[in-house]
């Protein structure tokens, strides 16, 4: 399955992912800019922060608490705004886009 990461100038990277890693985990693997992931994935940070291309939002699973929480923090929220270590990647989402936030 592919995932493509859109960095805030606009750059694609179309990277080769497995199901059951999280978005953050491939982002990492892959050296892609603008995911910090401070926390190594934990939920603890929001810096694996990505807005999720809408037509792919529904496929995830809501947000839970603590992401809502985490995610009220940052300034540049959007309704598809996710933390790409709470995005566990299934084979049905083989094409996801998600688009990384300028750095502040």
């Amino acid at each position: 399955m592919r995932i493509t990461f859109v960095d805030s100038a606009g750059t694609a990277r179309s990277i080769e992912a497995k199901p059951g890693l999280s978005v953050m985990e491939v982002a990492k693997a892959n050296f892609i800019p603008e995911i910090d992931a401070d926390c190594g994935g934990v939920c603890s940070c929001a810096s694996c922060h990505v807005y999720v291309d809408p037509g792919w939002i529904e496929k995830f699973p809501p947000l839970s608490r603590n992401e809502n929480t985490l995610l009220a923090l940052v300034e540049e929220r959007r309704p598809n705004s996710r933390l790409s270590c709470q995005l566990k990647l299934t084979d049905a989402m083989d094409g996801l886009t998600v688009t990384t936030p300028a750095p502040a």
